[in-house]
């Protein structure tokens, strides 16, 4: 069970400066933040299908960069919704939405996040989903399920 108040975010940027601000960000906030430089970096992207046990999440927020090396992001995303993932409050961020990917990004409900982005804009965000994160839920304990976490 986690406390209350705490949230894990999982962070993937393949710019390591945003991914330290963001770290920065949202530990200030109280999160457990789990940074990778693209998808293929976590543990949970080689599984074939969701790990968590029945309504239970390895995390409570997914921000991802659209471009990187190994994934682009929305992929990674749509990608772990195919496989039953849990995990509901989804954001995409970047300097170049390309059409396809912005339809794609509304069909898929996502939030995005034009970079260089206001952080207002994120936390604004972040305290509307805030409000409907159970504070009761259970994570899944992600280094047990990954057997690593950064």
């Amino acid at each position: 069970m986690v406390k209350k108040n705490s949230y894990r975010i999982l962070v993937f940027d393949d710019h390591h400066e945003i991914l330290d601000l963001l770290k920065i960000v949202f530990s200030s906030r109280g999160y457990e933040v789990l940074t990778y430089p693209h998808p293929g970096a976590c543990p949970i992207f080689d599984h074939k299908s969701c790990s968590c046990p029945d309504k239970q999440s390895c995390t409570d927020i997914i921000l991802a960069d659209i471009n990187m090396p190994v994934m682009r992001g929305i992929d990674f995303i749509e990608m772990q919704l195919a496989k039953g993932c849990n995990c509901r409050n989804l954001a995409l961020m970047s300097g170049d939405l390309s059409n396809e990917d912005e339809e794609k990004a509304k069909e898929l409900g996502l939030k995005f996040f034009k970079k260089p982005f206001e952080l207002p804009e994120v936390f604004e965000w972040l305290d509307k989903i805030e409000q409907h994160i159970n504070p009761q839920r259970r994570l899944t304990d992600f280094k047990n399920l990954c057997n690593y976490a950064s």
